[in-house]
């Protein structure tokens, strides 16, 4: 699946989103559109309904920074939708995901004997796990897509008992973070597609980074877990990100996780 017109099926998208009577559009005449009409969402950003309908249609992929701001405004994006508007604003960067992991990144990963830790790049594929990671979840494997495991592997489901939130939360990084006009990428996103849950979250076209937070675990051997992640950036890889699991010391989850590492992996 090749990429097409990005930017202008998240104007639409996101104008279909907005509420008139929330940005005062007075109300005339027989709506046949979901959300604001392209001449009012022209009318509130300050540009003209032709120069949109080109945007929209894909004629005019690039438009500049203070239109890019002025649109943002109009369909009251948040500052992680807006970047994301500006992404694709921009000229094609074209630049390649990065697949290889550096020898001391590795053994990074495998000094945190009783963390599970990972890399992923912003497609989302794994390019390393040390065994800890392994453990706790078979997609954290070195050549899985996490994004593709959430959403095609019923086993994941079950894993993760928040199921649904980390589904939504998976779509709108995937979104900010991943190059879409990639090939590789795209075919990603075709795949996934066969997904009714990927393909009605991916149709609102949210965009956020991941975020460190709590995740909750239902794992088959040892019980729930409740891990804090965090994400640390690599150095000199811009397009990896390094992935960390830690459990509150003293908690029912820290004993879990001993228990798994020791008995389980």
């Amino acid at each position: 699946m090749a990429p097409d017109n990005l930017l202008g099926e998240f104007l639409k998208a996101r104008r279909a989103r907005v509420t008139p009577s929330d940005r005062d559009v007075a109300l005339s005449g027989r709506r046949r559109v979901a959300g604001l009409r392209r001449d009012e969402l022209a009318r509130l950003a300050g540009i003209s309904e032709p120069y949109l309908t080109r945007l929209e249609q894909g004629v005019d992929r690039h438009p500049s920074a203070q239109v890019v701001r002025a649109l943002a405004r109009a369909l009251e994006l948040d500052a992680d939708t807006a970047a994301h508007l500006g992404s694709l604003a921009a000229p094609e960067a074209g630049q390649p995901v990065e697949t290889e992991v550096a020898e001391d990144v590795h053994q990074l990963l495998n000094a945190w004997t009783d963390s599970p830790a990972y890399v992923r790049n912003r497609r989302f594929d794994v390019l390393a796990a040390n065994k800890a990671a392994r453990a706790l979840a078979s997609m954290y494997e070195p050549g899985r897509n996490l994004a593709r495991e959430v959403f095609l592997s019923p086993e994941v489901r079950e894993l993760l008992p928040d199921w649904p939130l980390i589904a939504e939360q998976t779509v709108a990084a995937l979104r900010a973070e991943a190059d879409l006009r990639d090939p590789a990428t795209a075919d990603l996103v075709a795949e996934l597609t066969t997904s009714p849950d990927f393909l009605r979250l991916w149709a609102r076209h949210d965009a956020r980074p991941s975020r460190d937070e709590l995740k909750r675990f239902a794992h088959p051997i040892v019980g729930e877990l409740s891990l804090r992640r965090q994400a640390l950036t690599v150095g000199g890889a811009e397009d990896q990100v390094i992935i960390v699991y830690q459990a509150a010391p003293g908690s029912p989850s820290a004993d879990a996780l001993a228990r798994l590492l020791t008995d389980g992996s």
